[in-house]
């Protein structure tokens, strides 16, 4: 685990590399909704199989924008407070790494750049050297910007690159 955790942080994973899709990309915990699952519970569960971190539902502060992503999911964010997290375990078949990414380091201006599959922008972020792709970067700058910044932007607009479109 790295980044310093007396500062306001998210948890960004890195994925496992032995991963069908998305194998050592960027990633916020999350997956896929159970049957009869609530986003919310969802989310909770996903917060404790991948990186062992136990939340419940009166540590939900809210949802943001769904996310539709090229690979045909709808991605629904839910803001989770964590406080002083301790020590995580992350599941070793999903996730490679567990960060905490101080807010400042990820309130930054978006690099936007344009492709020629599509006519929106592919967002990306800059992160430990490298980069932050849609759909976590649409996700992570639409929470720094409400979060930090008090504004209502969305994203649903922002482009992932074509890499991620799989």
């Amino acid at each position: 685990m790295t980044g310093p955790p007396e500062r306001p942080a998210l948890l960004l994973t890195r994925r496992a590399a032995g991963l069908r899709a998305h194998a050592g990309q960027w990633a916020l915990p999350g997956g896929r909704l159970d049957d009869g699952e609530t986003p919310v519970e969802g989310a909770l569960r996903e917060l404790a199989e991948e990186v062992g971190l136990h939340r419940g539902p009166g540590d939900v502060l809210g949802l943001l924008d769904d996310y539709v992503t090229r690979s045909g999911y709808v991605m629904t964010p839910v803001v989770v407070w964590a406080g002083e997290v301790g020590d995580l375990s992350p599941a070793e078949a999903e996730v490679a790494a567990v960060h905490r990414v101080p807010l400042a380091d990820l309130d930054v201006d978006p690099v936007l750049v344009t492709i020629p599959e599509s006519d929106a922008p592919v967002i990306r972020l800059p992160l430990l050297g490298g980069w932050l792709h849609a759909p976590t970067a649409a996700v992570v700058y639409q929470f720094c910007q409400v979060a930090c910044r008090g504004r209502h932007t969305r994203v649903a607009h922002l482009e992932q690159p074509v890499f991620a479109w799989r």
